[in-house]
């Protein structure tokens, strides 16, 4: 494992890998923004929401796969950007050589040693076809190709899911090692909470295409807290600082802020939250009777 230091909070001087500023996109009853998100040199930035979320279409804004209908992104050059997508862009027939020989051309500083030396860690066998790759091949496979031209920001898109648990550590400690070069930057988009808590430096939570977080990893608990109460202990006043409210027949849990626990009475208990319970909670409206049913005023959301 990669002995990266833990990195101190980005200073206001920090330069941006990636900066974007009141990006707006709608796409049938989905409306994403308006955005802003900046992405600190030097520091990974765990992008974290439910499936749906606008997670998938702020990152293919950034890579200009889809035109914001308002708003900028400024990112590096795309000779520098290293892109992992939640879905294989490769055409099915190539072979793994043969990816590597029609992305090659694109990149000034493409390492065939350095890919054969990937592909050879994640146990990928040079004729093997794309199509008959699994979802977690099919990954170690991008990820190979991303690296192999020693990019200085990473864009990735879901890049554990699929994985099994060895093969979802080997990724994070060959990130790590990415991140020794003090250079490099690393966009990574989630939604397995503990990919955060093992890697991230910064978090943004986003929900129905609004960012409703952005910190340090540790500030985000920090922040909130779970409540938990009788039936009577919660009021119309204090059920309005509430997210993801969840009643039932012997009382009420919700996220709120830890500058409003002084709103609630004694009855109700605060716990530390984990970043599960905030990432699925923050942003939502209340449910009943623990069914979890989406709030009917939300937008609704799609990737």
């Amino acid at each position: 494992m990669s002995d990266r230091p833990e990195p101190t909070a980005p200073a206001a001087h920090t330069p941006s890998a990636v900066e974007v500023r009141g990006l707006v996109k709608r796409r049938g009853a989905f409306h994403l923004g308006p955005l802003d998100l900046r992405v600190p040199v030097g520091f990974v930035t765990g992008f974290v929401g439910a499936n749906g979320a606008g997670k998938t279409t702020t990152i293919k804004a950034m890579l200009g796969m889809v035109r914001p209908d308002a708003g900028t992104v400024r990112v590096p050059d795309r000779d520098r950007i290293g892109v992992v997508l939640d879905a294989p862009f490769l055409v099915p027939d190539w072979r793994v050589t043969e990816a590597a020989r029609a992305l090659r051309p694109l990149y000034s500083r493409w390492d065939e040693r350095q890919f054969a030396a990937l592909t050879d860690r994640f146990g990928l066998r040079p004729h093997q076809k794309v199509k008959d790759l699994s979802r977690g091949e099919s990954t170690k496979l991008m990820v190979a190709l991303a690296l192999a031209h020693d990019p200085d920001l990473l864009i990735l898109d879901e890049p554990t899911a699929g994985l099994d648990p060895a093969a979802r550590l080997d990724l994070i400690d060959l990130l790590r090692e990415f991140m020794l070069d003090e250079r490099h930057s690393v966009v990574f988009s989630t939604h397995i909470t503990t990919d955060l808590e093992t890697f991230a430096d910064q978090v943004v939570v986003i929900h129905d295409g609004v960012i409703h977080f952005t910190g340090a990893r540790d500030d985000l608990v920090e922040s909130y807290a779970m409540a938990r109460g009788g039936p009577d202990d919660l009021t119309p006043a204090s059920e309005r600082l509430t997210h993801g409210l969840r009643r039932t027949p012997t009382g009420f849990e919700a996220l709120i802020a830890t500058t409003d626990t002084a709103a609630f009475g004694p009855g109700v208990v605060m716990e530390t939250p984990t970043i599960d319970d905030v990432v699925a909670r923050l942003g939502r409206g209340p449910t009943r009777h623990s069914t979890a049913l989406a709030d009917p005023q939300h937008r609704s959301a799609a990737a």
